[in-house]
């Protein structure tokens, strides 16, 4: 007698994805890769804040999280401000149906559980709780999966990540200051495990061949203002640290470097335009990266990279190119760190040039054994990922997955 054929498993993706953010992508990425290789039969699709990007990339259907097509615009009339407060309730309702058709919910990566940068409780908190709160409703599993979180102090803010956290079915975390956040905020993390960013499973491009000459920096900018506690002081904040940026770039191409301009958003264009503008010489160039791929190509190619995005980071440290972290907040010391370079922060909120250079002059001393430390730890972080996708589909894919049959 022939067995009915197993229905494919239903697998949603969920996330700021599509909206520019180099990381974002990235860890999608990383998911998809980890679903083709593993889940080679789910049907899987995306509910996220830029779908035409999404589909047109990935080439996996995908729904516009929000109702409201404005809702990253400032509501200032009241039309507007009324469409937001209505786009908030329909949420409620497209969210559920949407989870609802799916076995799995993953949310891949990103810092979903922090507010390191500014951040509003109506805005992705909620959603994410809407999520959740679905996922538990509908009997959908939902995997918050190698998430970032930080403590809070904003209470709207603060209790509706605590209750996506509670209400999922998994979770795991990029650091260890992660999941020390969530259970001082509440959430019960007995079960919960760390493993490195997901981008640490993407693929590298093949590493160059090292000149004995100083060749190129690779200096990753961000349009950086502070945090969701630095509002009041946050065109201070830009100000030092643009201000320090353009002198350090300003004394590397005095002594002749090239210095390659990366970002990681589409906002960091404006940072790039004003170094340009302060810097004007032919050594000084501009990158327009599209993927972290396209990132780690141009890091490949660098001496050492400065950075401040946590992804760029993560690209140079996956390349095996000594790196200096102008650090914003508390997971960057932590993955400079577990990689072995923690020697090499510096606040980017005080930028000092002169104690960067320093800093930059020690890293390409040591460059060469520091090489050999990023290839040992990159290692370790692929093997602990494969753990991850094996953990991550033994809690939430379904027993009827092809991948979870007994042999007979």
């Amino acid at each position: 007698m022939t067995s009915a054929p197993q229905r494919p498993v239903r697998v949603g993706v969920f996330g700021l994805l599509g909206s520019g953010n180099l990381g974002n992508d990235g860890s999608l990425e990383a998911v998809l890769g980890h679903l083709r290789t593993d889940h080679p039969d789910a049907v899987v699709d995306a509910f996220c804040g830029g779908p035409e990007a999404v589909t047109a990339r990935f080439g996996i259907p995908a729904t516009r999280m929000h109702w409201n097509r404005a809702e990253y615009r400032t509501a200032s009339r009241l039309g507007s401000i009324a469409a937001k407060g209505l786009g908030k309730f329909v949420d409620i309702f497209r969210t559920a149906a949407w989870v609802r058709r799916h076995d799995v919910v993953i949310v891949p990566g990103m810092g979903v559980l922090e507010a390191t940068l500014p951040l509003r409780p109506w805005g992705f908190p909620y959603s994410l709780f809407l999520l959740c709160a679905s996922g538990k409703l509908t009997r959908t599993k939902v995997a918050l999966v190698s998430v970032g979180a930080a403590e809070i102090r904003n209470r709207p803010t603060r209790a509706l990540v605590r209750w996506s956290g509670r209400l999922a079915a998994y979770r795991s975390y990029r650091d260890a200051q992660s999941r020390d956040a969530m259970r001082a905020m509440g959430v019960d993390t007995a079960r919960d495990e760390v493993y490195p960013d997901l981008a640490f499973s993407l693929p590298s491009p093949p590493a160059s061949e090292p000149s004995d000459a100083p060749g190129t920096v690779c200096v990753g900018v961000m349009d950086f203002h502070g945090g969701n506690d630095d509002r009041a002081r946050a065109d201070e904040i830009y100000g030092r640290y643009l201000d320090g940026t353009i002198r350090f770039v300003r004394t590397l191409v005095e002594e002749g470097r090239p210095i390659r301009l990366l970002t990681g958003d589409r906002c960091d264009a404006t940072v790039v335009a004003a170094i340009l503008e302060a810097v004007d010489s032919p050594l000084v160039t501009a990158a327009e990266p599209t993927s972290l791929d396209d990132l780690m190509k141009e890091m490949t190619a660098a001496d050492t990279v400065v950075a401040v995005r946590y992804h760029n980071l993560i690209c140079a440290l996956k390349t095996g190119t000594p790196v200096l972290a102008l650090s914003y907040a508390a997971k960057s010391d932590a993955l400079m760190d577990r990689m072995g370079l923690g020697a090499y922060c510096h606040p980017a909120r005080e930028v000092d040039a002169d104690r960067l250079l320093e800093q930059f002059r020690a890293l390409e001393k040591r460059a060469p054994e520091l090489r050999q430390t990023l290839v040992e730890r990159n290692q370790a972080a692929a093997r602990q990922l494969q753990d991850q996708f094996s953990s991550l589909t033994a809690a939430v894919f379904p027993a009827t997955d092809p991948t979870l049959r007994k042999a007979p």
